[in-house]
Parts: structure tokens; sequence; C-alpha cells
């Protein structure tokens, strides 16, 4: 694997302050999650790198304020304006607080969008979508959910998926980003019930409960009847589904972001393995992330880059 000083240099990143705002977002992202983060480093061209560590951490930072509540809304508010700010040369660097963790992400950020302009237009849609991250407390059906993805895990997954786009055929692209992040998402709701109901929302639409003889004020009760184990199976089954249709995004990427897109496809597999396993246990907590499953994983498809012809 490419050292970090040495990836930083193989993207052309040559000014102090700029490497410190790129280290500093691949620490975050290494903190969210460090399987995404090895993949990141390990699979991907060097010279894209800090630029989908930039685009990943800007996604995590905002998600983390939509998640403080009330609060979080009006902290979104003055991060929308500073990130416009940043993005059109108007602000950031200016800020007294140019050290500040989110003033490094925006000078890593706004530098991307330089690099990669294509980007910009992602960011901007992305800022619009976020606040229905922050306002979503359950869903009756799945048609709210189906517009939820819409509304938000799309335009969120798009910050790192576009910069993996193919040259031509964006419209196919977008339609199978869609199909995983569905998949994604649906996942993501399943592997977190226990903590949604704690506070106060669930993101398994209530028609499916039904089906199970479950109803979500009984769940935020503690209550355990009817099916919840046929719901998890129920859950995983959709998103097994998903996930392999999903499986198209590898041909459509060019040849060297393939490793990643099928480890990243590959991964929510062994996520939702492990969920499936713990069945009603997830009413108490997420299953265990499988580290071995992910290491090795990460493994293969880094063994397939250094196996890929130069040039390729």
């Amino acid at each position: 694997m490419t050292t970090w000083r040495h990836t930083l240099d193989r993207a052309g990143i040559a000014d102090p302050a700029l490497r410190d705002a790129y280290t500093a977002q691949r620490r975050l992202v290494a903190r969210f999650d460090r399987a995404a983060s090895a993949g990141i480093r390990l699979l991907l061209p060097a010279d894209l790198v800090p630029d989908v560590v930039a685009a990943t951490a800007f996604m995590h930072h905002t998600d983390n304020l939509l998640d403080r509540g009330p609060d979080g809304r009006a902290a979104f508010t003055a991060w929308e304006r500073r990130v416009r700010e940043a993005l059109t040369g108007d602000g950031g660097d200016s800020d007294s607080d140019s050290g500040s963790d989110g003033e490094l992400l925006l000078r890593a950020l706004a530098h991307t969008v330089s690099r990669r302009p294509v980007l910009g237009d992602v960011v901007a849609e992305y800022l619009v979508a976020a606040p229905a991250d922050a306002g979503w407390r359950g869903f009756a059906t799945e048609a709210d959910f189906q517009a939820y993805v819409d509304a938000y895990s799309l335009p969120a997954f798009l910050l790192v998926a576009r910069l993996l786009a193919p040259p031509t055929g964006y419209a196919g692209y977008r339609a199978a980003c869609r199909t995983f992040v569905e998949a994604a998402q649906r996942l993501d709701f399943l592997e977190d019930v226990a903590e949604d109901l704690r506070a106060g929302r669930l993101g398994i639409p209530e028609d499916a409960l039904a089906r199970h003889g479950l109803t979500r004020a009984a769940l935020e009760r503690g209550e355990r009847a009817g099916d919840f184990a046929g719901l998890v199976h129920e859950v995983a089954a959709a998103t097994r589904r998903g996930l392999a249709d999903a499986r198209r995004l590898i041909d459509l990427v060019p040849r060297p972001h393939r490793p990643m897109t099928r480890a990243l496809v590959d991964l929510q597999g062994h996520r939702l393995r492990a969920a499936e396993r713990s069945g009603a246990a997830l009413l108490e907590g997420p299953a265990r992330r499988p580290v071995a499953s992910a290491l090795g994983t990460l493994a293969g498809a880094y063994a397939s880059t250094l196996r890929r012809p130069a040039g390729r």
C-alpha cells in the first residue's frame, strides 16, 4: 500500500496546509469506518484517494450534525452557509478558527471540488437533500421508505460514487447506484433498530412490521410479541436481492475502480449475514461487525490490483 505521504505526492497535493487538511479527513474517515478507510487506501488509484477521503469525511461530518436533533438543524444551517462560501471562494480560510476541524474539512473539500469540478453539483444537491435526514422518524409504508432513499440516501452516496463514475453513461450508472444504496440503507436501518428505537424513530416500515404481527408502539415499549426474527429474514431477503442487482456497478465503473466497487458490495454482504444470524437479538443491539470476513475481502481485492496489467 502506498504511504499517505506518497499518496498526497501522487495526487499533486504539495501545499503543507492542504496536506494537513487532507490528513485530518483521513483520520476522521478511519474513526468512522476502518474497513471503508482501508478499502479507499488499498484499492483506489493514489491520485483519487484524497478526493474520496474528503468527500466521505464531508458526508460523515454533515450527517453527524443532523443527528443532533433540533440543535443539529441550526448547526447544519450555519454549516451549509460555510460550505457554499468555501466552494465559491467567499469564506473558509478567512475565519479565525482556520485550524478547526470544520475549517480543515472545508479546505480539503474546496480543493477537491477544484480538482474534480463535477463534484460541485453533487455537493449542492446533497446540501438540499441533507435536511431530510434530520426530519424522518419512521415510515408507514414501503413507498415512504423508497421516497427517503430518493430524497437523502442517494444524494449522500453520490458524494463518493460520482468520483468513481464512468466517463459516459452516467444515467445508467446513477440507476445502479440507486439500487445499491437502497439495499445498503435497508441494511443500515435493520442493524440500527435498537439504537433508533431508543432515539424515537424506526427505519423499518410499519406495514412490514404488521406482516409479522408487530407494531412500532409495542417495540418502543420493549414488548417482544410477534415474529421479529421473521421480519429480519424478510428485510434480509430484500437486501440480498438488491445487492445482487447492484453488482452490475462493478462492470460500469472504469477498470481501476472495480476492485473498490466489488469490495464495497461484498462488504455489505458480510454485514447482512451477520445481521441475519443475529435475528431478534438486533432488538438489543447491532450485530458484531464481521472483521475477519472484511479483512479477507479487502486482501483479495488488493491482490487483484497487484495483478492488474500496467495502464489498465
